[in-house]
């Protein structure tokens, strides 16, 4: 199977423009003969909407949707957008797209709320992790700060998933001076991949995008007067944990990658670490500190 990753520069707030670029380079993925394209967190809307986050969501139903969604016919893709659900709740969403139809949108689950980032205070947080089907391998889906919590991949995992599709908006000086986003992603994701054995398709974006309301709380380690740069340097690695295809750090780019079966085997065969993994036991543990008074 074929992978694609464009790491894209959204213009905040425009769906339109977003949009029409997004579905271009759809069309020159399947070009390319991309059987899955991945595209970053929000990438119909850019990350810092703020307020206005309720100005650019769309609905499953809406004809921006429908359109995305057409483009994919012939091959698969996954969008990072703002979701408005029917009860009218907003979510930190990804499209995921097949053949023309919107197979489901995968909900961020957990939502930061802390130095620059504010998404508890406008979404809703998702209620599940998802696998689907593509080419016949198990696929998860995670946005960003989903990662930073062993659980929800480890879900993934107990749902037989062979792919992780990662997609972020990670940007330097966010989390202060103390911490370097570029090095903890990449060890994020290759940690995941060696551990579990699966391919990972990573997709951040690139740009800048200010933060628009001030705080307090940051001044140490961020000058709130200056937009935040977001890094791309979007990567797919292997179940090995080796490094297949890097985007440039930046700029916008865009990386293929092969995804083999073979290699899933191979890495399930020499280092079985999973054979012997018990849910059952995982979930007997969990009630037991949850619920047992004793």
């Amino acid at each position: 199977m074929k992978v694609a990753v464009y790491q894209t520069d959204p213009i905040l707030l425009d769906i339109k423009a977003n949009l029409e670029d997004t579905i271009s380079k759809i069309h020159h993925a399947k070009e390319k003969k991309a059987d899955l394209i991945v595209f970053p967190e929000l990438a119909l809307t850019g990350y810092f909407v703020g307020e206005k986050y309720h100005e650019v969501a769309l609905k499953i139903e809406s004809k921006e949707i429908k359109k995305l969604a057409l483009a994919t016919k012939g091959t698969a893709a996954i969008v990072g957008f703002i979701e408005e659900s029917k009860s009218m709740n907003f979510y930190n969403s990804a499209l995921i797209a097949v053949d023309g139809e919107v197979l489901f949108a995968y909900r961020k689950l957990n939502l930061p709320n802390y130095g620059v980032f504010e998404e508890r205070k406008y979404f809703s947080n998702g209620k599940r992790v998802s696998t689907f089907r593509l080419h016949g391998y198990n696929l998860s889906v995670f946005i960003c700060n989903d990662m930073w919590h062993p659980a929800l991949p480890y879900l993934g995992i107990c749902q037989k998933a062979d792919i992780f599709i990662t997609i972020f908006n990670s940007s330097q000086g966010s989390m202060g001076s103390e911490f370097r986003n570029i090095e903890s992603w990449e060890i994020i994701n290759r940690f995941y991949s060696r551990v579990f054995g699966i391919y990972n398709i990573c997709a951040n974006r690139v740009g800048f995008e200010s933060f628009e309301e001030k705080r307090d709380i940051s001044k140490e380690n961020l000058d709130e007067e200056e937009p935040l740069r977001f890094w791309g340097g979007s990567e797919i690695i292997n179940p090995f944990g080796k490094q297949i295809a890097k985007a440039a750090l930046y700029k916008p780019d865009m990386i293929f990658g092969e995804i083999s079966r073979d290699l899933l085997r191979r890495k399930k065969i020499l280092l079985p670490y999973l054979r012997d993994d018990e849910p059952h036991f995982t979930y007997r543990e969990l009630n037991r500190i949850l619920y047992d008074k004793k």
